[in-house]
Protein backbone atom coordinates (compact mmCIF):
# COMPACT_ATOMS: atom_id res chain seq x y z
CA UNK A 1 0.00 0.00 0.00
CA UNK A 2 1.53 3.24 -1.19
CA UNK A 3 1.78 6.13 1.06
CA UNK A 4 1.37 9.66 0.53
CA UNK A 5 4.13 12.87 -0.04
CA UNK A 6 3.35 13.88 3.43
CA UNK A 7 3.36 10.38 5.61
CA UNK A 8 6.71 9.96 4.02
CA UNK A 9 7.81 13.83 5.10
CA UNK A 10 6.35 12.73 8.50
CA UNK A 11 8.23 9.82 8.78
CA UNK A 12 11.33 11.21 7.13
CA UNK A 13 11.16 13.98 10.18
CA UNK A 14 10.93 11.27 13.19
CA UNK A 15 13.18 9.63 12.12
CA UNK A 16 16.80 9.25 14.50
CA UNK A 17 18.69 10.74 11.71
CA UNK A 18 16.86 13.62 10.82
CA UNK A 19 18.21 15.87 13.57
CA UNK A 20 21.47 14.68 12.95
CA UNK A 21 20.97 15.53 9.08
CA UNK A 22 20.29 18.88 9.18
CA UNK A 23 22.31 19.84 12.35
CA UNK A 24 24.80 18.97 9.74
CA UNK A 25 23.70 20.54 6.46
CA UNK A 26 23.03 23.95 8.68
CA UNK A 27 27.06 23.61 10.12
CA UNK A 28 28.03 22.98 6.47
CA UNK A 29 26.05 26.03 5.60
CA UNK A 30 27.67 28.02 8.59
CA UNK A 31 31.68 27.07 7.26
CA UNK A 32 30.72 28.16 3.96
CA UNK A 33 29.38 31.46 5.16
CA UNK A 34 32.23 32.09 7.29
CA UNK A 35 35.27 31.54 4.88
CA UNK A 36 32.93 33.94 2.47
CA UNK A 37 32.29 36.15 4.97
CA UNK A 38 34.76 36.30 8.00
CA UNK A 39 34.02 36.95 10.86
CA UNK A 40 35.87 37.70 14.52
CA UNK A 41 36.57 35.11 16.95
CA UNK A 42 33.32 35.09 19.02
CA UNK A 43 31.41 35.67 16.25
CA UNK A 44 32.65 32.55 14.62
CA UNK A 45 32.70 30.16 17.65
CA UNK A 46 29.13 31.19 18.49
CA UNK A 47 27.97 30.60 14.29
CA UNK A 48 29.51 27.51 15.05
CA UNK A 49 28.47 26.59 18.16
CA UNK A 50 24.70 27.07 17.49
CA UNK A 51 24.98 25.23 14.31
CA UNK A 52 26.22 21.89 15.63
CA UNK A 53 24.44 21.78 18.49
CA UNK A 54 21.44 21.00 16.47
CA UNK A 55 22.77 17.51 16.31
CA UNK A 56 21.96 17.25 19.82
CA UNK A 57 18.41 19.06 19.36
CA UNK A 58 16.31 15.56 20.21
CA UNK A 59 18.39 13.47 22.10
CA UNK A 60 18.86 16.11 24.56
CA UNK A 61 16.11 18.67 24.08
CA UNK A 62 17.92 21.36 26.65
CA UNK A 63 20.76 21.63 24.31
CA UNK A 64 17.92 24.17 21.90
CA UNK A 65 19.35 26.69 25.15
CA UNK A 66 22.57 26.55 23.77
CA UNK A 67 21.69 26.87 19.79
CA UNK A 68 19.69 30.27 20.91
CA UNK A 69 22.48 31.48 23.13
CA UNK A 70 24.90 30.74 21.27
CA UNK A 71 23.03 32.63 18.02
CA UNK A 72 22.40 35.45 20.13
CA UNK A 73 26.23 35.71 21.16
CA UNK A 74 27.25 35.64 17.65
CA UNK A 75 24.97 38.31 16.27
CA UNK A 76 26.13 40.78 19.28
CA UNK A 77 29.68 40.09 18.19
CA UNK A 78 29.10 41.16 14.76
CA UNK A 79 26.94 43.39 13.11
CA UNK A 80 26.25 40.88 10.25
CA UNK A 81 23.42 38.45 10.55
CA UNK A 82 24.62 35.07 9.17
CA UNK A 83 21.87 32.60 7.72
CA UNK A 84 23.01 29.65 9.21
CA UNK A 85 22.36 31.78 13.10
CA UNK A 86 18.57 32.61 11.65
CA UNK A 87 18.56 29.08 10.83
CA UNK A 88 19.75 27.70 14.06
CA UNK A 89 18.38 30.00 15.86
CA UNK A 90 14.87 29.56 14.97
CA UNK A 91 15.32 25.73 15.00
CA UNK A 92 16.27 26.06 18.47
CA UNK A 93 13.43 28.13 19.55
CA UNK A 94 11.25 26.08 17.95
CA UNK A 95 12.56 23.07 19.47
CA UNK A 96 12.38 25.12 23.45
CA UNK A 97 8.58 25.35 22.66
CA UNK A 98 8.26 22.06 20.84
CA UNK A 99 9.99 19.50 23.99
CA UNK A 100 8.99 22.48 26.50
CA UNK A 101 11.98 22.38 28.38
CA UNK A 102 10.52 25.51 30.26
CA UNK A 103 7.29 27.07 30.08
CA UNK A 104 6.90 28.96 26.89
CA UNK A 105 6.21 32.09 28.72
CA UNK A 106 10.15 32.02 30.59
CA UNK A 107 11.65 30.99 26.87
CA UNK A 108 9.64 33.47 25.03
CA UNK A 109 10.98 36.03 28.24
CA UNK A 110 14.25 34.87 28.14
CA UNK A 111 14.34 35.18 24.23
CA UNK A 112 13.38 38.85 24.58
CA UNK A 113 15.83 39.62 27.10
CA UNK A 114 18.63 38.00 24.91
CA UNK A 115 16.98 40.09 22.31
CA UNK A 116 17.50 43.57 24.21
CA UNK A 117 21.15 42.79 25.03
CA UNK A 118 21.90 42.07 22.14
CA UNK A 119 20.45 45.45 20.67
CA UNK A 120 22.13 47.35 23.40
CA UNK A 121 25.73 45.74 22.21
CA UNK A 122 24.80 46.91 18.66
CA UNK A 123 24.41 50.61 19.86
CA UNK A 124 27.23 50.81 21.49
CA UNK A 125 29.07 49.75 18.29
CA UNK A 126 27.28 51.90 15.88
CA UNK A 127 28.29 54.73 18.18
CA UNK A 128 31.61 53.59 18.10
CA UNK A 129 31.46 53.38 14.10
CA UNK A 130 30.78 57.37 14.28
CA UNK A 131 27.32 56.95 13.20
CA UNK A 132 24.31 59.47 14.09
CA UNK A 133 22.92 57.59 17.14
CA UNK A 134 20.48 59.70 19.48
CA UNK A 135 21.00 59.65 23.20
CA UNK A 136 18.43 56.90 25.32
CA UNK A 137 16.51 59.91 26.37
CA UNK A 138 16.20 61.91 23.27
CA UNK A 139 13.19 61.84 20.93
CA UNK A 140 13.18 59.04 18.15
CA UNK A 141 15.23 56.73 20.31
CA UNK A 142 13.20 54.43 20.60
CA UNK A 143 13.69 53.33 16.98
CA UNK A 144 16.94 52.27 18.00
CA UNK A 145 15.53 49.30 20.00
CA UNK A 146 13.15 48.25 16.43
CA UNK A 147 15.86 44.93 16.21
CA UNK A 148 14.95 43.82 20.05
CA UNK A 149 10.95 44.31 19.03
CA UNK A 150 11.56 41.91 15.59
CA UNK A 151 13.92 39.54 17.56
CA UNK A 152 11.36 38.97 20.04
CA UNK A 153 8.51 38.54 17.54
CA UNK A 154 10.36 36.11 15.67
CA UNK A 155 11.05 33.85 18.85
CA UNK A 156 7.74 34.26 20.34
CA UNK A 157 6.27 32.97 17.11
CA UNK A 158 9.19 29.89 16.76
CA UNK A 159 8.01 29.14 20.54
CA UNK A 160 4.82 29.02 20.03
CA UNK A 161 5.20 26.99 16.93
CA UNK A 162 6.75 24.36 18.80
CA UNK A 163 4.26 24.29 21.80
CA UNK A 164 1.24 24.53 19.01
CA UNK A 165 2.53 21.10 17.01
CA UNK A 166 3.41 19.58 20.75
CA UNK A 167 0.05 20.29 21.82
CA UNK A 168 -1.50 19.00 18.85
CA UNK A 169 0.61 15.61 19.21
CA UNK A 170 -0.85 15.38 22.84
CA UNK A 171 -4.10 15.52 21.45
CA UNK A 172 -3.69 13.19 18.62
CA UNK A 173 -2.39 10.03 21.02
CA UNK A 174 -4.61 11.03 23.61
CA UNK A 175 -7.22 10.49 21.20
CA UNK A 176 -5.51 6.98 19.60
CA UNK A 177 -5.09 5.75 23.26
CA UNK A 178 -9.00 6.24 23.49
CA UNK A 179 -10.01 4.96 20.74
CA UNK A 180 -7.37 2.05 21.64
CA UNK A 181 -9.71 1.88 24.45
CA UNK A 182 -12.90 1.64 23.11
CA UNK A 183 -11.97 -0.79 20.48
CA UNK A 184 -10.98 -3.45 23.22
CA UNK A 185 -13.91 -2.47 24.95
CA UNK A 186 -16.41 -3.53 21.87
CA UNK A 187 -14.23 -6.42 21.44
CA UNK A 188 -14.73 -7.48 25.41
CA UNK A 189 -18.50 -6.69 24.85
CA UNK A 190 -18.57 -8.19 22.18
CA UNK A 191 -16.62 -11.63 23.54
CA UNK A 192 -18.94 -11.80 26.53
CA UNK A 193 -22.26 -11.57 24.27
CA UNK A 194 -20.76 -14.50 22.15
CA UNK A 195 -20.16 -16.31 25.49
CA UNK A 196 -23.53 -16.07 26.40
CA UNK A 197 -25.02 -17.30 22.88
CA UNK A 198 -22.63 -20.20 23.69
CA UNK A 199 -24.34 -20.61 26.86
CA UNK A 200 -27.51 -20.75 26.15
CA UNK A 201 -26.96 -22.86 23.28
CA UNK A 202 -25.12 -25.34 25.50
CA UNK A 203 -28.14 -24.89 27.62
CA UNK A 204 -30.61 -26.66 25.31
CA UNK A 205 -27.32 -29.33 24.10
CA UNK A 206 -27.19 -30.37 28.17
CA UNK A 207 -30.98 -30.44 28.90
CA UNK A 208 -31.40 -32.72 26.84
CA UNK A 209 -29.26 -35.01 28.09
CA UNK A 210 -29.54 -35.04 31.09
CA UNK A 211 -33.74 -35.05 30.63
CA UNK A 212 -32.73 -38.56 28.72
CA UNK A 213 -30.30 -39.41 31.79
CA UNK A 214 -33.84 -39.03 33.99
CA UNK A 215 -35.69 -40.33 31.78
CA UNK A 216 -33.60 -43.68 31.49
CA UNK A 217 -33.08 -44.03 35.11
CA UNK A 218 -36.95 -43.99 36.07
CA UNK A 219 -37.94 -46.37 33.28
CA UNK A 220 -35.47 -49.27 34.22
CA UNK A 221 -36.52 -49.28 37.99
CA UNK A 222 -39.81 -50.63 35.89
CA UNK A 223 -38.02 -52.34 33.23
CA UNK A 224 -35.54 -54.28 34.33
CA UNK A 225 -35.99 -57.68 35.90
CA UNK A 226 -34.46 -58.85 39.34
CA UNK A 227 -33.52 -55.62 40.68
CA UNK A 228 -32.69 -55.22 44.30
CA UNK A 229 -34.30 -52.43 46.32
CA UNK A 230 -30.73 -50.51 46.51
CA UNK A 231 -30.12 -50.99 42.89
CA UNK A 232 -33.96 -49.35 42.48
CA UNK A 233 -33.28 -46.50 44.85
CA UNK A 234 -29.98 -45.85 43.32
CA UNK A 235 -31.97 -45.43 39.96
CA UNK A 236 -33.98 -43.09 41.73
CA UNK A 237 -31.42 -40.99 43.20
CA UNK A 238 -30.03 -40.77 39.65
CA UNK A 239 -33.27 -39.83 38.55
CA UNK A 240 -34.05 -37.51 41.17
CA UNK A 241 -30.51 -35.80 40.38
CA UNK A 242 -31.27 -35.56 36.56
CA UNK A 243 -34.45 -33.33 37.80
CA UNK A 244 -32.70 -31.14 39.88
CA UNK A 245 -30.07 -30.53 37.76
CA UNK A 246 -33.09 -29.50 35.17
CA UNK A 247 -34.08 -27.52 37.50
CA UNK A 248 -30.87 -25.42 38.12
CA UNK A 249 -30.66 -25.45 34.38
CA UNK A 250 -33.52 -23.29 33.99
CA UNK A 251 -33.13 -21.05 36.30
CA UNK A 252 -29.85 -20.52 34.37
CA UNK A 253 -31.39 -20.24 31.63
CA UNK A 254 -33.84 -17.68 32.78
CA UNK A 255 -30.30 -15.74 33.52
CA UNK A 256 -28.88 -16.17 30.40
CA UNK A 257 -31.82 -15.12 27.99
CA UNK A 258 -31.85 -11.67 27.06
CA UNK A 259 -34.97 -9.12 26.72
CA UNK A 260 -34.25 -8.89 23.35
CA UNK A 261 -33.98 -12.26 22.78
CA UNK A 262 -35.86 -15.36 21.04
CA UNK A 263 -37.53 -16.70 24.76
CA UNK A 264 -40.36 -18.56 23.23
CA UNK A 265 -41.61 -22.01 23.08
CA UNK A 266 -40.16 -22.32 20.04
CA UNK A 267 -36.50 -21.14 21.09
CA UNK A 268 -36.96 -23.58 24.44
CA UNK A 269 -37.66 -26.59 22.30
CA UNK A 270 -36.03 -26.47 19.00
CA UNK A 271 -32.90 -28.55 18.33
CA UNK A 272 -29.67 -27.43 17.60
CA UNK A 273 -28.18 -27.31 14.42
CA UNK A 274 -25.53 -30.16 13.47
CA UNK A 275 -23.14 -30.34 10.65
CA UNK A 276 -25.91 -31.81 8.64
CA UNK A 277 -27.60 -28.79 8.34
CA UNK A 278 -24.59 -27.43 6.40
CA UNK A 279 -26.56 -28.18 2.88
CA UNK A 280 -29.55 -26.39 4.34
CA UNK A 281 -27.48 -23.09 4.91
CA UNK A 282 -25.44 -23.59 1.80
CA UNK A 283 -28.60 -23.52 0.25
CA UNK A 284 -30.03 -20.38 1.79
CA UNK A 285 -26.52 -18.63 1.13
CA UNK A 286 -26.88 -19.81 -2.53
CA UNK A 287 -30.26 -18.19 -2.89
CA UNK A 288 -29.25 -14.41 -1.45
CA UNK A 289 -25.75 -14.09 -1.57
CA UNK A 290 -24.47 -15.95 -4.85
CA UNK A 291 -23.00 -18.73 -6.13
CA UNK A 292 -21.53 -21.25 -3.14
CA UNK A 293 -20.47 -24.88 -3.15
CA UNK A 294 -20.32 -27.76 -0.39
CA UNK A 295 -17.05 -29.92 -0.07
CA UNK A 296 -16.59 -32.53 2.52
CA UNK A 297 -13.68 -34.98 2.50
CA UNK A 298 -13.55 -37.78 4.79
CA UNK A 299 -16.01 -39.88 6.34
CA UNK A 300 -18.41 -38.28 8.36
CA UNK A 301 -18.11 -38.76 11.95
CA UNK A 302 -20.78 -38.31 14.80
CA UNK A 303 -18.98 -35.42 16.49
CA UNK A 304 -20.16 -34.75 20.13
CA UNK A 305 -22.95 -31.88 20.04
CA UNK A 306 -20.81 -28.96 21.38
CA UNK A 307 -17.84 -29.61 18.22
CA UNK A 308 -21.02 -29.71 16.22
CA UNK A 309 -22.53 -26.73 17.18
CA UNK A 310 -19.41 -24.75 17.15
CA UNK A 311 -18.77 -26.11 13.61
CA UNK A 312 -21.96 -25.24 12.30
CA UNK A 313 -22.12 -21.55 14.14
CA UNK A 314 -18.60 -20.56 12.56
CA UNK A 315 -19.90 -21.54 9.08
CA UNK A 316 -22.72 -19.65 9.67
CA UNK A 317 -20.97 -16.30 10.26
CA UNK A 318 -18.54 -16.59 8.06
CA UNK A 319 -21.33 -17.25 4.80
CA UNK A 320 -23.03 -13.70 6.57
CA UNK A 321 -19.68 -12.21 6.20
CA UNK A 322 -19.17 -13.12 2.73
CA UNK A 323 -22.61 -11.75 2.36
CA UNK A 324 -21.76 -8.30 3.51
CA UNK A 325 -18.82 -7.91 2.73
CA UNK A 326 -18.08 -9.63 -0.87
CA UNK A 327 -21.56 -9.89 -1.90
CA UNK A 328 -22.58 -11.91 -4.73
CA UNK A 329 -18.58 -13.71 -5.19
CA UNK A 330 -18.41 -17.23 -5.35
CA UNK A 331 -18.18 -18.86 -1.80
CA UNK A 332 -17.11 -22.40 -1.14
CA UNK A 333 -17.49 -24.30 2.05
CA UNK A 334 -14.84 -27.07 2.81
CA UNK A 335 -15.34 -29.74 5.26
CA UNK A 336 -12.64 -32.14 5.93
CA UNK A 337 -13.10 -35.58 8.91
CA UNK A 338 -9.30 -35.66 9.43
CA UNK A 339 -7.90 -38.79 9.98
CA UNK A 340 -6.47 -37.17 13.05
CA UNK A 341 -9.49 -37.04 14.98
CA UNK A 342 -9.67 -33.42 13.82
CA UNK A 343 -11.76 -31.87 11.78
CA UNK A 344 -11.19 -28.65 9.55
CA UNK A 345 -13.45 -26.22 8.57
CA UNK A 346 -12.47 -23.39 5.86
CA UNK A 347 -15.03 -20.87 4.31
CA UNK A 348 -13.43 -19.02 1.39
CA UNK A 349 -14.81 -16.50 -0.83
CA UNK A 350 -13.31 -14.70 -4.01
CA UNK A 351 -14.35 -11.26 -2.84
CA UNK A 352 -11.79 -8.69 -3.14
CA UNK A 353 -10.21 -9.66 0.05
CA UNK A 354 -11.97 -7.73 2.75
CA UNK A 355 -13.30 -9.20 5.88
CA UNK A 356 -15.28 -7.57 8.83
CA UNK A 357 -12.25 -6.05 10.31
CA UNK A 358 -11.11 -4.09 6.71
CA UNK A 359 -14.90 -2.38 5.82
CA UNK A 360 -15.31 0.26 8.36
CA UNK A 361 -19.41 1.35 8.15
CA UNK A 362 -20.99 -2.03 8.01
CA UNK A 363 -22.90 -2.80 11.42
CA UNK A 364 -21.12 -4.22 14.02
CA UNK A 365 -18.07 -4.02 12.38
CA UNK A 366 -17.89 -0.19 12.12
CA UNK A 367 -14.61 -0.08 13.52
CA UNK A 368 -12.01 -0.80 11.66
CA UNK A 369 -10.14 -3.96 12.82
CA UNK A 370 -12.98 -4.74 15.43
CA UNK A 371 -14.99 -7.34 13.32
CA UNK A 372 -17.32 -8.71 15.85
CA UNK A 373 -18.24 -11.47 13.97
CA UNK A 374 -14.73 -12.93 13.89
CA UNK A 375 -14.42 -12.99 17.51
CA UNK A 376 -17.72 -14.83 18.02
CA UNK A 377 -15.91 -17.34 15.52
CA UNK A 378 -12.61 -17.67 17.82
CA UNK A 379 -14.55 -17.98 20.94
CA UNK A 380 -16.84 -20.53 19.21
CA UNK A 381 -13.29 -22.45 17.89
CA UNK A 382 -11.45 -21.62 21.60
CA UNK A 383 -14.75 -23.05 23.38
CA UNK A 384 -13.57 -27.19 21.64
CA UNK A 385 -10.04 -26.22 22.10
CA UNK A 386 -9.63 -25.39 18.35
CA UNK A 387 -8.10 -22.58 16.53
CA UNK A 388 -9.21 -20.24 14.07
CA UNK A 389 -7.91 -17.96 11.21
CA UNK A 390 -9.47 -15.51 9.48
CA UNK A 391 -7.49 -13.12 6.25
CA UNK A 392 -6.67 -12.47 3.00
CA UNK A 393 -6.79 -15.94 1.23
CA UNK A 394 -3.34 -17.60 -0.84
CA UNK A 395 -5.31 -16.98 -4.15
CA UNK A 396 -7.14 -13.84 -3.22
CA UNK A 397 -10.72 -12.90 -1.60
CA UNK A 398 -11.08 -14.13 2.08
CA UNK A 399 -10.36 -17.26 4.12
CA UNK A 400 -12.20 -18.10 7.47
CA UNK A 401 -10.32 -21.69 8.72
CA UNK A 402 -10.92 -23.50 11.79
CA UNK A 403 -9.41 -26.66 13.23
CA UNK A 404 -11.43 -28.25 15.87
CA UNK A 405 -9.74 -31.42 17.54
CA UNK A 406 -12.55 -33.81 18.78
CA UNK A 407 -10.32 -36.64 20.19
CA UNK A 408 -10.23 -35.54 23.73
CA UNK A 409 -14.17 -34.58 23.51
Amino acid sequence: MSTSPQQRLRDWIAAPVYPWITGGAVTVGAVVELIAVPGGVTTTVGVLVSAASLMWRRSFPPVAMLTVAAGLIAFAGDVNLYVSIMVSGLTGCYSLGRNRVLHPALTVAGGALGAVCVNLVHINTWSRMDLPVPALWEKGSLSLFAESFLLTVVVFGAVMMGDAVRSREETRTERSLAQAKLIAMERQQAAEAERAAIARELHDIVSHSVSMIAVQAESATYTTPGLTPEARDGFQQIAGTARSSMAELRRLLGVLRTPQGDTGPAALTAPQPTLDHLAELVEQHRAVGGPAELRITGERVALPAAWELSAYRIAQEALTNARKHAPGARTVVEVDYGAGRLLTLRVRDDGPGTGPGSNPGSGSDSVPGTGHGLTGMRERAALVGGRLTAGAGPDGGFLVEAELPWGSG
